[in-house]
């Protein structure tokens, strides 16, 4: 796992250095990582080594669709869409949900399923559900974190009855339900049968993430739209108060 986390620095280190809005989410990424790595020292889980590898399998396909993108190679379509919206102006909020989106609706699934092909799925359950609260922990964290750089983060309360949790919890809430469904089916499938089923659940994770940029609601898209005129722009800023204790 210390492997993942020097490839997640390098992404975050580059993308400080070209002001690119994709270390937003490398960062929060690299803070799960380490989480992660931590509750398995700890012995936390029902099975650490097997947990110690499964992370590292889901790591990697992050780390993998990066590498891909960035070498112009072809990957998933809602990864493209998620990395092609690094020059828009959108949201920090908007940038870190699209990462979350694509790698737990369609990673977080596969991840699992791999791990324990040829295993009983269900004996992974409890962990998987433990890696899923640690995932909500720390985005709630860095919900609180980004107060710092998004000062009008309160807005999204104000355009709507819980519009907040639509555009945060809905891909940990929703989605952490959506992930293990999807690491059922896609096990039940088998290696050899599951490239239809990801072609789907990729359209699938693509729409989501289109709704993430572009709400449907017109009070939230001006809400946002004003969040982001107040918001640092400077992407070794944004993070540098991001990692502040």
């Amino acid at each position: 796992m210390q492997e993942v986390l020097n490839q997640l620095d390098s992404i975050i280190d580059n993308a400080i250095i070209n002001n690119d809005r994709i270390g937003y989410f490398a960062f929060l990424y690299r803070r799960v990582t380490a989480e992660i790595l931590n509750e398995v020292q700890l012995g936390n889980f029902e099975d650490n080594a097997r947990m110690e590898s499964f992370d590292v399998t889901f790591a990697n396909y992050y780390l993998d669709a990066y590498n891909g993108y960035i070498n112009n190679q072809p990957i998933s379509a809602s990864w493209q869409f998620a990395f092609d919206t690094k020059n828009d102006t959108l949201t920090i909020l908007q940038h870190i949900m699209l990462g979350i989106n694509t790698h737990i609706n369609l990673d977080l699934g596969l991840a699992a399923s791999t791990a324990m092909n040829g295993l009983e799925i269900s004996h992974i359950e409890r962990d998987f559900n433990t890696v899923n609260a640690i995932l909500g922990n720390i985005v709630n964290e860095m919900q609180d974190r980004l107060s710092r750089v998004s000062p009008l983060l309160f807005l999204l309360d104000l355009a709507g009855k819980n519009t907040d949790e639509e555009i945060i919890n809905f891909s940990l809430r929703k989605a952490r339900e959506l992930s293990w469904y999807n690491a059922n089916l896609l096990w039940g499938l088998g290696t050899e049968q599951q490239n239809a089923a990801l072609q789907q659940m990729d359209i699938t994770v693509l729409s989501l993430g289109e709704f993430i940029k572009t709400p449907k609601s017109k009070i939230v898209m001006y809400a946002l739209k004003f969040m982001g005129k107040f918001e640092e722009k400077n992407v070794g800023t944004v993070i540098s108060r991001l990692r502040e204790k």
